[in-house]
């Protein structure tokens, strides 16, 4: 973490009632999120929050591990980066300390030969702190499913590192333009389909 900040906090949730209410909490925010998803161009909208909102699967998970940060532990960081072109007033090194925090979880929960998924705190999601009594100051960032998988996930697309990695300087003959963003999220969409539907249909 920046500065050894350490911001992260842990909450270990195995009891099922707890986790009954924290399932019903993200279905009803995610039915806002549906009705916004749905406003954008039909090729571009998100798989998951297109379709109809549902239960999240995380429900059945033996373990959850809601991932919860102190954002005033950004003041270990030096003082400039939120003044002189820094990202401390953006939250910028907050966010990543608690990103590192959540991967490495994941990592660890692989290398014990389990299966984990990265469930992203919607916005607004101050009935999940409510559940777990979560002090007004922190943050819950992210909720951890744990358990034995139920089966083997496709492969996810992986962009090649010929088209990712330079040397010595940025090769702009490889900038992508606007419209080729466009064209590879098309394309990215129609890749991990297989992959959502496998999830959806195997939860």
């Amino acid at each position: 973490s920046g500065a050894n900040a350490q911001p992260w906090e842990f909450i270990v949730v195995k009891s099922p009632e707890t986790k009954e209410k924290l399932a019903q909490a993200w279905f009803e925010i995610r039915k806002e999120q549906h009705v916004i998803e749905m406003t954008r161009v039909p090729e571009l909208r998100h798989l998951e929050l297109a379709r109809s909102p549902s239960i999240p699967g995380f429900i059945n998970a033996p373990v959850l591990i809601a991932v919860c940060g102190d954002k005033r532990t950004l003041q270990a960081t030096v003082l400039s980066a939120n003044y002189i072109n820094g990202e401390g007033a953006s939250g910028g090194t907050y966010l990543k300390n608690m990103a590192n925090a959540t991967q490495n979880m994941h990592l660890a929960v692989a290398a014990l030969g389990l299966g984990s998924e990265w469930c992203s705190v919607p916005g607004g999601a101050e009935e999940l702190k409510v559940i777990l009594n979560v002090p007004p100051l922190i943050d819950i960032h992210t909720i951890v499913a744990v358990g034995y998988p139920s089966y083997e996930p496709s492969p996810p697309y992986r962009r090649e590192l010929k088209e990712i990695v330079h040397y010595e300087s940025y090769d702009r003959s490889r900038y992508r333009s606007g419209e080729d963003i466009i064209n590879f999220l098309h394309k990215l969409r129609e890749r991990i389909k297989p992959a959502y539907e496998q999830a959806y249909y195997q939860t």
